[in-house]
């Protein structure tokens, strides 16, 4: 008979394993610091021993890392999705961007399908709240904090999608963004009316979600990525407009 006798599971095992969960989901963030050990084995009703034996069977598999003096911390390398030569690669290429989004709406449209589908009350409510607070920044012309929002409400959609492959995946692609590395989002800022038109979008992407409409949801996402794409290609375009412009005034000046 295929049966053999139950062994009790070491506590570090049991440690290991929610830990491990907590990152897996997203609870525990890449860079975030662990409570201080005592604090730690009380939470999780475990021996400092057990918890210290947990804590480097974790940090041997790569997910904590250790600094001293300091404290224990989620391993940075779970939002590393790309090595640092091709990060400089993608921001020395204009067509890397133009990737960029099209990637970003195959992945978000599914996200914003499955959140509307699947998040829970809480997760409905943190995207609302995210958005609100893009409004406030909108009205007190806080570009930088309304950047910061938009890239926080679309991760919170993503989170809201329940699925932990695409979560880090974003996760990593989003930090890339909020880095600079495949454009500017200031830049697509300038104009008052492209600043109100994705606010407007964004509003429609929450509606639908919160309307649990998944076609809707799909369908708002592209269009506020579609929007936001032609965006940049005309931004790009007025650059070298003005590039071209400035070239021939200082010829003019000069004459």
């Amino acid at each position: 008979m295929p049966f053999r006798k139950v062994q009790p599971e070491r506590l570090s095992h049991a440690v290991v394993r929610q830990i491990e969960t907590l990152i897996l989901r997203g609870i525990l963030r890449q860079g975030e610091r662990l409570p201080p050990e005592r604090e730690l084995a009380e939470r999780m009703g475990v021996s400092r021993p057990s918890l210290r034996e947990a804590i480097a069977e974790l940090v041997d598999s790569g997910l904590l890392t250790t600094r001293a003096g300091s404290g224990v911390y989620v391993a940075e390398v779970l939002g590393s999705a790309f090595s640092d030569g091709l990060i400089a690669l993608f921001a020395k290429h204009d067509e890397a961007v133009f990737d960029y989004i099209d990637f970003r709406r195959d992945l978000e449209t599914l996200a914003a399908e499955r959140a509307a589908r699947l998040a829970s009350d809480t997760d409905l409510n943190v995207i609302d709240a995210v958005l609100e607070r893009m409004i406030a920044a909108h009205k007190a012309r806080a570009t930088q904090d309304e950047a910061r929002l938009d890239a926080e409400f679309h991760m919170a959609i993503i989170e809201a999608s329940h699925n932990v492959v695409m979560l880090h995946m974003m996760r990593s692609m989003f930090q890339l963004l909020r880095d600079g590395v495949f454009y500017n989002r200031q830049v697509i800022f300038r104009q008052k009316t492209t600043r109100s038109a994705l606010l407007d979008q964004h509003r429609a992407i929450n509606s639908a979600i919160q309307a649990r409409d998944p076609p809707g949801a799909r369908k708002a996402v592209e269009a506020h990525l579609d929007f936001v794409r032609a965006a940049l290609h005309d931004a790009q375009i007025f650059e070298r407009n003005e590039q071209i412009a400035m070239l021939k005034f200082g010829r003019r000046t000069c004459g």
